[in-house]
């Protein structure tokens, strides 16, 4: 519908902003559609974190936890709904494995 598409809309944007404060909103934002609205979030899983993935990545410590243990709490939502992305969300989980940050790492 046209509100949904506004909504990933709205997400993208989020997730893309320059500033780091918004880009967490957008995880905030993923993770209460999650809730909400899984079978929207699963049904635009690629496109959603293609966007996604690069938080896990942010070179920001605090919107790169959060989209960790957002993350966490998305995996008992979507589960098989992940399987499109589960290759690219290893490997970008993966590369936080050797965080000095504790709190990325214990993420």
């Amino acid at each position: 519908t046209v509100e949904e598409m506004e909504l990933l809309q709205k997400l993208y944007d989020l997730l893309t902003a320059k500033d780091f404060q918004t880009r967490m909103e957008g995880v905030v934002l993923l993770l209460d559609l999650c809730k909400r609205s899984p079978r929207l979030i699963s049904n635009n899983i690629v496109q959603i974190f293609d966007y996604f993935v690069l938080r896990i990545c942010d070179y920001n410590k605090k919107v790169k936890q959060q989209a960790l243990e957002a993350l966490a709490l998305m995996i008992t939502m979507l589960k098989g709904g992940l399987n499109p992305v589960l290759i690219r969300l290893v490997e970008a989980v993966t590369n936080n494995l050797n965080s000095k940050h504790v709190g990325i790492y214990a993420a």
